[in-house]
């Protein structure tokens, strides 16, 4: 399996980095695999993470970094595969199970963050503007503390 494609090829470059650091000493902090967010969607995310997307059953917006929740998720995702890389044990497991899994079934859902674009195109949504409360509802809880 090529290296910059697999999951299982990246992260066993990644125990021979994590095993260099502990021999360093408490203060070599791990070096991270990915720069940003948008290298790990496309280095490692999307490569592993394949999904038929036919706007039916899932979306995807081309143009993702549009959507602050996509980012955002995308994100989480890159931060917790770089945390969960190090254990060599389940980490991976645990990365799939509880961020990948996870996010991506909201972001490619039909109704998620691309509900009104489609591999086309990017269409910013309606914004939901509500109302603000009344005075005093809700309190400023730093100014209690």
């Amino acid at each position: 399996m090529p290296e910059e494609i697999g999951l299982f090829a990246e992260t066993g470059n990644d125990m021979a980095h994590t095993y260099e650091a502990s021999a360093a000493g408490p203060a070599a902090a791990p070096q991270l695999v990915f720069g940003s967010a948008e290298e790990f969607l496309h280095e490692q995310l999307l490569p592993t993470y394949v999904r038929d997307v036919d706007d039916r059953s899932a979306k995807w917006c081309m143009e993702w970094y549009f959507h602050p929740e996509a980012v955002s998720r995308v994100e989480a995702l890159w931060r917790a595969w770089e945390h969960l890389r190090l254990d060599g044990a389940t980490g991976i497991s645990v990365w799939w199970r509880d961020h990948a899994d996870h996010h991506m079934r909201v972001l490619l859902d039909p109704q998620g963050p691309f509900f009104n674009c489609d591999k086309s195109g990017h269409r910013d949504p309606a914004h939901l503007e509500p109302k603000r409360a009344p005075a005093g509802w809700f309190p400023d809880v730093r100014l209690h503390s």
